[in-house]
């Protein structure tokens, strides 16, 4: 390639609305154009990377045996109405209508379509297992898009889609494709883990995450530093504390504590370490029976100092459904405002929910259901009643003992760009998606569906790999592997003919080369290059050659090396397989 024949067009400075690096990098060095909210032209340098993504996805897909088809962008509102995620995906689902009214979607995924493919093609255990694949257009109708490619609406994904007559069967179609993601991410050239993680909106049993590891990840990534456990914040569990709970040391006191609605203001005032608060947080699950609408009460109690996890909330029983207390429930329930609520002496019946941390306090400060009251030393059995429920409602945090009882946890940040899962028979039930097995019966099939965020994959290399200069791209997804550099190509025949000479040498290696051949003063030259990330530079000048040197520099190297013209292609090569 030649720059002169390519489309280069690098920015001093990104626009105004990057907020985040790999956005404003991505903007700076060409590769995306923004058309609207979300929504982003892929400019030929950025879809050289895509591209290039795609191609290792690909391969270890095949690899993986993996077959290839291509499902639309536009589905039949009936196909998720079976499922009933019509109504369950929300506003993220864009739903629009044709000329004579019948409602489609426009494809965030396609665990309805492929499940509709297979109920019509599959029918006896011997055509199983499969996985279909394919990369395709997603939008998903983001609230708030951000972050360029990391959060926008309209995005290219693989999704894969394994089926297997058994339970044992998914788990080994599971493994195959954890393996595969595996061997996807190495090739990267990326730093990643895999966690173990909650299944959400998709439904199924097992999961697991693929993180690419970058400090302005979004995501909490917890791991043992000294075994092989790993998860998300949201699936990661806080172990019960060891040992029997302390006895009671003190009185039940009940102190005034005005304008202190929140757990640190309390301890500050009280002297005492936050640990030994405890915070209310009021829920309300409301069911309908013949036409009748019938609220519970629920009162989570956590430490202070800890955070509440939400999709754990959500798996205690009773509490699918939950919303926080509203203002008026919570004074009718507990007879004070919010800040300072707690278990003792509510106005009507309440269903605790302690932490197991708190479950394991003594002496401990609660709200006293009093306006600028709180009680110090309060303790269970006492002077309130054991906790109906006892969960694991929090964050962990560093230095929480591991579940796997090998260590303690760590916590670092990490970007999602891919996720498996271990559906099981959520779509195949509902969509009545079966085969005949080895005794002839109907069952329905095993599921499994996994997945990568291709254009993500972009950003999120880029947040992990960058530097004062732009983008520094691993070599197997960098838009070109080699740039030569020529020195006044159209003034030397001496530097024409090297360089000439040395692209086609490149070429016929097999390596993706461009020479820029624009003209541009050294100092530009440089700097776009180093914005755009090209692993590999060769600088071409009329002075080295007389020398019998080429000046070759990576992209992470602080100095140039001089190498023999007849030595330069052995010696990025080797380079290369570093």
């Amino acid at each position: 390639m030649r720059a002169s024949r390519f489309f280069i067009s690098t920015l001093k400075d990104a626009p105004s609305d990057a907020e985040i690096v790999s956005h404003q990098l991505m903007m700076r060095a060409g590769m995306i154009k923004r058309l609207g909210s979300g929504i982003y032209t892929y400019m030929p340098m950025g879809l050289r990377v895509i591209r290039k993504v795609e191609a290792i996805v690909r391969d270890e897909m095949n690899k993986a045996a993996g077959i290839e088809l291509l499902m639309p962008l536009v589905q039949p509102a009936e196909l998720w109405q079976e499922t009933g995620r019509w109504t369950k995906m929300g506003d993220e689902l864009m739903r629009v209508k044709d000329r004579h009214g019948r409602e489609y979607a426009i494809q965030p995924t396609s665990e309805e379509v492929i499940t509709d493919v297979v109920r019509t093609e599959i029918k006896s255990y011997r055509q199983l297992p499969l996985n279909f694949y394919h990369i395709q257009t997603k939008f998903r109708d983001e609230r708030r898009p951000r972050f360029g490619l990391m959060r926008g609406r309209e995005f290219t994904m693989k999704d894969a889609y394994s089926f297997d007559r058994d339970l044992a069967g998914l788990q080994a179609s599971y493994k195959v494709m954890f393996d595969a993601y595996t061997r996807i991410f190495t090739r990267f050239g990326l730093k990643f883990r895999a966690v173990a993680a909650d299944n959400g909106a998709i439904g199924g049993s097992g999961s697991h995450e693929f993180h690419v590891i970058a400090n302005t990840g979004e995501d909490a990534l917890v791991y043992c530093p000294t075994s092989d456990y790993a998860a998300n914040m949201e699936a990661a569990e806080a172990l019960p504390l060891a040992g029997e709970r302390p006895a009671a040391t003190q009185a039940l006191t009940k102190t005034a504590t005005p304008d202190t609605v929140k757990c640190d203001t309390v301890a500050a005032l009280l002297g005492l370490d936050l640990k030994q608060t405890v915070k209310t947080i009021a829920l309300t699950v409301e069911t309908e029976k013949d036409g009748k609408v019938a609220k519970q009460y629920f009162m989570l109690l956590l430490r202070g100092d800890h955070e509440l996890n939400e999709i754990k909330v959500g798996k205690v029983a009773g509490l699918a459904g939950h919303r926080f207390s509203t203002e008026a429930e919570i004074l009718e329930v507990y007879g004070s405002i919010p800040g300072y609520l707690g278990p003792i002496g509510t106005k009507a019946p309440v269903t605790i929910v302690a932490d197991r941390t708190v479950a394991h306090m003594n002496d401990f400060v609660c709200g006293a259901n009093e306006g600028g009251f709180h009680y110090t030393g309060a303790n269970w059995g006492r002077d309130v009643a054991e906790p109906a429920i006892v969960a694991d409602l929090r964050n962990v945090v560093a230095g929480d003992a591991s579940p796997d009882g090998k260590g303690v946890l760590a916590i670092e940040r990490g970007i999602e760009v891919g996720h498996v899962f271990q559906l099981g028979t959520a779509y195949s039930e509902s969509m009545k998606a079966t085969f005949l097995d080895e005794n002839g019966k109907p069952a329905p099939l095993q599921m499994g569906c996994y997945g990568i965020g291709i254009t993500r994959i972009l950003g999120a290399a880029i947040e992990q790999n960058f530097d004062d200069k732009g983008i520094v791209w691993p070599a197997s997804i960098a838009p070109f592997e080699v740039v030569l550099c020529p020195m006044g190509m159209d003034r030397s025949e001496l530097v024409k003919e090297e360089t000439e000479k040395l692209y086609a040498a490149l070429q016929g290696a097999g390596v993706d080369v461009i020479v820029d051949d624009r003209g541009l003063r050294p100092g530009a030259m440089f700097a776009d290059w180093e914005l755009i990330g090209v692993p590999h530079r060769v600088v071409i000048g009329e002075r080295g050659l007389k020398e019998g040197k080429l000046e070759y520099q990576g992209r992470r190297d602080t100095e140039a090396t001089g190498v023999a013209p007849d030595e330069i292609v052995a010696f990025i090569q080797g380079k290369m397989a570093q």
